[in-house]
């Protein structure tokens, strides 16, 4: 048996063995770190909310609606915004914004390699945001937070890129499970945003992780749902077209909800105003319209609760205009937050915004077909679910994240068939998430589909040979020609005087030279534009850039410096690779 975590093994079934046992293990170290997190992280925005609108220290929840500020209130989001601006920018950049893309980022880009530091700033930045009013959740952070601390654990113990992920993906639902007591969502949220693939592999450390972040978390918040709602149920069947349309209502909900927050952005980015200063304005502005509507300040979870408990005024038209004004003026709020430079999720407000909007059309149907239809809070349930699997297009987190955040089954029909027709129409109107159009405004490219392929979960890194075997420019080609029978290598990458890259020459310029002067530097024959390949691009990439150029290897260069050849990449590493990953 191996006696260290890098010590090799008797056989391949061992080793494999060893490295998911490996996995297993820490899956439960970065389960744990995550659910202590998760319960820290929140306890914190609870200290940030109580000191800046109840002026006490205490650990306990107070909604900052209730507060009693006056107009004094419009001047928290805007110092809040101030300190989040100090850290995003001093500190780390990462943090600002909304946490799910930069996972995701770095799982695309970074190998899942993220800063240390991340987790700390994450839970400093969005728990000030938020606990100043900012009109945010807690998922991606919570998100961003594990995630930081398996990628850490994993980048100490010096593992693998394939071994890395996986560990970041185990952060990932550690957060989501511990923060909304959700085990099996956290699990399915992971999966379709984050990994991107289903495997036993990594299916397994995601399930312990989530397991016991639940466990911790239970053990201090109680095993409680996020929202005890009344058993609200499917009354009758013309009601599943009602459902139908509030599926299609969500769609266009969901759609307006990722162009407002881009659209502010994008015109925060183009003020001409210090850094600092922006989140500032942004704050002040989300102060004015919490003025007018508190509701909309912080996660607003006791709105949604309020909605789901009928607790508002009875059903009439009163009602379905403020719940249709609290929709809009949340999704404003969310712009505001996070357009500016703030630091949290958009889970929160997607579902506060479904609740709002699913409310008023439970409300315009009871009214418009009594006696058929379920009580409002049923439709504001289904929203709830509609709007996020319209925004992010995570269609079964949503139905699973819904259940198990209200331990309702009996609207788990309506609940499916909304969500699903939210997700279709809004792809067929806006092909970008919430998630990914932050990524593409970056010139990331990630397409949020999950399926088995190991190309796209693998970068060259993984797989280069590192040990390069290169000729110098001024070598004979006749030497190079000897080089090729000797080692059986079709191709080498030339280099100068100080080992840097100049071009690349196979067979064909080889023998073409020996036709001539056998004696010509090899460097004249030399083919000048290389392609090359990054260690951070996914295998897939380079595989198609493979085919397409119709060579057989291709030199590694370091990005940041294209001349600094790190290693190759040939057709046959990545085919060995899959073989054995597979």
């Amino acid at each position: 048996m191996p006696q260290g975590w890098g010590q090799r093994v008797a056989s391949p079934l061992q080793q494999l063995l060893w490295q998911n046992l490996k996995l297993n293990v820490l899956a439960v170290l970065v389960g744990a770190a995550g659910g202590f997190g998760a319960i820290l992280f929140r306890w914190f925005i609870y200290w940030v909310g109580d000191l800046a609108f109840y002026h006490r220290l205490s650990y306990t929840y107070l909604p900052p609606s209730e507060h009693g500020l006056g107009p004094w209130v419009v001047l928290l989001p805007a110092a809040g915004g101030l300190l989040v601006g100090l850290i995003t920018r001093y500190f780390a950049p990462e943090t600002k914004g909304h946490g799910v893309p930069e996972v995701m980022a770095a799982m695309a880009t970074q190998g899942g390699r993220i800063r240390p530091r991340v987790a700390l700033a994450k839970v400093l930045a969005s728990g000030i945001c938020i606990g100043t009013g900012g009109s945010a959740g807690r998922e991606g952070p919570i998100v961003q937070i594990g995630s930081s601390l398996g990628s850490a654990i994993g980048q100490l113990l010096r593992l693998p890129t394939s071994d890395l992920k996986v560990l970041v993906g185990c952060g990932a639902a550690a957060g989501i499970a511990a923060t909304f007591n959700a085990p099996i969502a956290g699990v399915i949220f992971t999966i379709e945003l984050i990994l991107l693939e289903l495997r036993t592999r990594s299916f397994v450390p995601l399930v312990i992780a989530s397991t016991f972040a639940t466990i911790i978390s239970r053990s201090f918040l109680g095993a409680q749902p996020a929202f005890v709602v009344p058993p609200y149920q499917f009354e009758h069947p013309v009601e599943l077209v009602l459902y139908l349309v509030l599926g299609l209502v969500a769609a266009a909900v969901g759609v307006i909800e990722i162009e407002s927050l881009y659209r502010t952005e994008g015109l925060f980015e183009r003020l001409r105003l210090p850094a600092l200063a922006k989140p500032v304005l942004g704050g002040l502005l989300l102060g004015l319209v919490g003025l007018a509507l508190p509701q909309v300040f912080g996660t607003g979870y006791e709105t949604v609760d309020k909605i789901l408990q009928r607790g508002f005024s009875e059903v009439g038209l009163g009602l379905l205009g403020f719940l249709l004004l609290l929709g809009a003026a949340k999704v404003v709020a969310l712009s505001l937050t996070l357009g500016s430079g703030g630091s949290g999720g958009v889970f929160a407000p997607s579902l506060f915004v479904g609740a709002a909007i699913g409310g008023a059309f439970g409300v315009a149907v009871n009214l418009l077909f009594p006696g058929i239809t379920a009580p409002y809070p049923a439709y504001a349930m289904v929203g709830m679910a509609a709007v996020f699997s319209a925004a992010s297009r995570a269609t079964l987190t949503s139905i699973v994240m819904l259940f198990e955040m209200t331990r309702n089954y009996e609207i788990i029909l309506p609940l499916m068939f909304a969500c699903v027709v939210a997700d279709v129409v809004a792809w067929l109107l806006y092909r970008e998430t919430i998630y990914t159009k932050k990524l593409i405004r970056r010139g990331i490219l990630i397409v949020p589909e999950l399926e088995l392929n190991l190309l796209r979960t693998r970068l060259v890194r993984d797989v280069m040979q590192k040990a390069v075997e290169t000729v110098r420019e001024d070598t004979p080609v006749r030497r190079v020609q000897e080089l090729m029978v000797t080692t059986g290598h079709p191709s080498f990458p030339v280099v100068d005087g100080e080992g840097r890259l100049v071009g690349i020459v196979t067979h064909k310029e080889v023998l073409r030279a020996l036709k001539g002067d056998p004696d010509r530097p090899v460097g004249e024959v030399a083919i000048k534009n290389v392609v090359v390949a990054y260690p951070d691009e996914p295998l897939d990439v380079v595989w198609d850039r493979l085919q397409r150029s119709r060579v057989g290897r291709l030199p590694v260069v370091d990005r940041a410096d294209p001349k600094r050849l790190v290693g190759f990449l040939s057709q046959g590493d990545i085919i060995a690779h899959v073989r054995w990953e597979g």
